[in-house]
C-alpha cells in the first residue's frame, strides 16, 4: 500500500496520493495506518503518518488546504477529521506543542460544518460538496450527513460535552426523517434539495452503512447502553449490513454470482455487475466497514457474537485474493477464487482491514479525555468564514467538560505474531 505514496520523498507533497487517487483517500489512508500501529504495536510509519496529517491541515487548521479546496467536499473534510479523531482515541503520539492538537483538528471539522447545516431546504442536512461550483451541490449524502454524526457522537463521548451528543441526535434523526434510513434499516445514499428531499438515491455502500453503525456504537458508550441508541446500533448492525455479507461463489466465477446470507464482505453495488463499475474509490470503502465493526465490538461487547464470525470469514476469503503478483497484491472479490486481476490501494487498504481487526480483541478500547486521553481540546477550533455556526461554538465553549480542559479456519489458526506479520507485507 504505501508502495503508492511518495509524500515522504523530497520534493514531493506530504500526504497527497498520487493520482487517480483523491485527496479524501489519503487521508483515510493514514487514518488506516494509526490503527495499524494500535493493533501491531509497529511503529515504521508513525513519522510518516504524522507528518502527513499535520502538512494537509491547511491555514485555519481544519483540513481545509489551499490546493484541495476547489474540489473539496464535507465527506472529503470529515475522513480527516476520522483521523484526527483515531489519533486522539488511540494515543498515537501528540504532534510538537506549536501544531494544532488532533482533538482540535477533528473540532474545527465539527464546528465548520455544523456551521453549513443547511435548513433551507428539506429542514437540515449537510449537502455533499461545500462550494456552489461543484457538481453535487445539491445533494446531501449519507456520507456527508452520517459523517458528521459519527464525528459528533465521538467528540461526545471523547470529551463528555453533551452540544456534540445532541448534534448526533440531530444528524441521526434528519437522516432517519428522509428515508435515506429506512424503516427496515437499509441505508441509502443519498437524498436531493432539487426535489425537496422526497426521493432517494437507491444505492448501497458498505461506508454508508458503516458511518451509521460506527455513530450509533460510540452514543451506546456514551450514553452508557441507553436503550434508544441500543435499539438503533441492533437494527443498523442486524438488518442494514445483511446485503453486504455473501458465500463464497468458488473458483473462476463472474461477478456477482456469490449466494447472499454469508459472512463475507462484498461491495455489491460494484462488484457485482458485469462488467464491474466500481471505480477509484470504492474498492476502499470496505475498509472502513470493517475497521468501524471492530471498534463496535469494542463499545458494544455484546455484538461480538455477530461481527467477529464476519471479520474472520472475510479476512480469510481476502487472504485467497491476494495472490497477484507473486502473492504482494490483492484483489477485490473476497467471495471468489483465484485473484480476480484488481489491485490498488484501496484493495490494500480494506485486505489490511479485515487481516488487522482480527487482533481487536488484544487492545485495548479508544481511550476518552477523563481516562487516558492526551490530546488536548479546542472547542472553538475553526476558520474564520468557514462555516463555522456561532451558537454552537458558544455552547461548546460554556459547557466544555472538565475532561476536555485537563487533555483532550487459515486466520483464526495464526498466533499473534504471525498476524502482525502477515499484516506487515500489505503495509509496504
Amino acid at each position: 500500500m504505501m508502495k503508492a505514496y511518495q509524500g515522504n520523498q523530497t520534493g514531493m507533497i506530504p500526504g497527497l496520493l498520487p493520482g487517480p487517487y483523491f485527496w479524501w483517500e489519503a487521508g483515510a489512508m493514514f487514518g488506516q495506518l494509526i490503527h495499524y500501529w494500535y493493533l501491531t504495536g509497529d511503529t515504521t510509519y508513525n513519522q510518516v503518518v504524522s507528518q502527513a496529517i499535520q502538512f494537509q491541515v491547511g491555514a485555519n487548521n481544519d483540513f481545509m488546504p489551499q490546493n484541495q479546496t476547489n474540489s473539496l467536499g464535507n465527506d472529503d473534510q470529515v475522513f480527516w477529521a476520522y483521523t484526527a479523531m483515531d489519533a486522539a482515541e488511540l494515543k498515537f503520539p501528540d504532534p510538537p506543542s506549536t501544531s494544532p492538537s488532533w482533538l482540535s483538528l477533528a473540532q474545527a471539522v465539527f464546528n465548520e460544518q455544523v456551521g453549513r447545516w443547511d435548513t433551507a431546504v428539506c429542514n437540515g442536512g449537510l449537502r455533499w460538496q461545500i462550494f456552489p461550483f461543484n457538481a453535487g451541490y445539491d445533494y446531501k449524502n449519507t456520507i456527508s450527513t452520517g459523517g458528521l454524526f459519527q464525528l459528533a457522537a465521538r467528540l461526545a463521548r471523547y470529551t463528555g460535552n453533551q452540544t456534540y451528543a445532541d448534534w448526533a441526535e440531530i444528524t441521526y434523526e434528519w437522516i432517519a426523517g428522509t428515508q435515506i434510513l429506512t424503516d427496515n434499516w437499509q441505508v441509502w445514499d443519498g437524498t436531493s434539495r432539487t426535489n425537496n428531499c422526497s426521493g432517494v438515491t437507491q444505492t448501497y455502500w458498505t461506508y454508508n452503512v458503516g458511518t451509521m453503525i460506527a455513530g450509533a456504537s460510540y452514543m451506546y458508550n456514551y450514553t452508557n447502553g441507553n436503550s434508544t441508541w441500543g435499539d438503533r446500533l441492533t437494527g443498523l448492525l442486524y438488518n442494514g449490513t445483511e446485503v453486504f455479507f455473501v458465500q463464497s461463489a468458488g473458483q473462476n466465477q463472474p461477478p456477482g454470482n456469490a449466494p447472499p446470507n454469508g459472512q463475507i464482505m462484498a461491495e455489491v453495488a460494484c462488484e457485482f455487475p458485469t462488467p464491474e463499475t466500481c471505480d477509484t474509490d470504492q474498492p476502499s470503502f470496505k475498509a472502513y466497514l470493517a475497521r468501524w465493526l471492530a471498534v463496535c465490538t469494542q463499545l458494544a461487547p455484546w455484538t461480538e457474537a455477530f461481527i467477529n464470525p464476519r471479520i474472520v470469514a472475510s479476512a480469510k476469503a481476502a487472504a485467497a485474493q491476494c495472490t497477484g503478483q507473486n502473492s504482494n497484491m490483492c484483489g477485490r472479490r473476497w467471495y471468489q477464487i483465484p485473484w480476480d486481476g484488481y489491485f490498488g490501494v484501496g484493495e490494500q487498504m480494506s485486505a489490511l482491514s479485515v487481516f488487522q481487526n482480527l487482533l481487536i480483541a488484544k487492545v485495548e478500547p479508544p481511550v476518552t479525555a477523563a481516562k487516558g486521553g492526551t490530546s488536548i481540546g479546542n472547542p472553538s477550533a475553526g476558520g474564520s468564514g468557514s462555516g463555522v455556526d456561532p451558537n454552537t461554538q458558544a455552547a461548546l465553549g460554556r459547557n466544555i467538560g472538565t475532561g476536555d480542559k485537563a487533555g483532550a479456519g487459515i486466520l483464526t489458526a495464526l498466533s499473534l505474531v504471525m498476524v502482525i506479520g502477515g499484516t506487515w507485507w500489505m503495509v509496504v
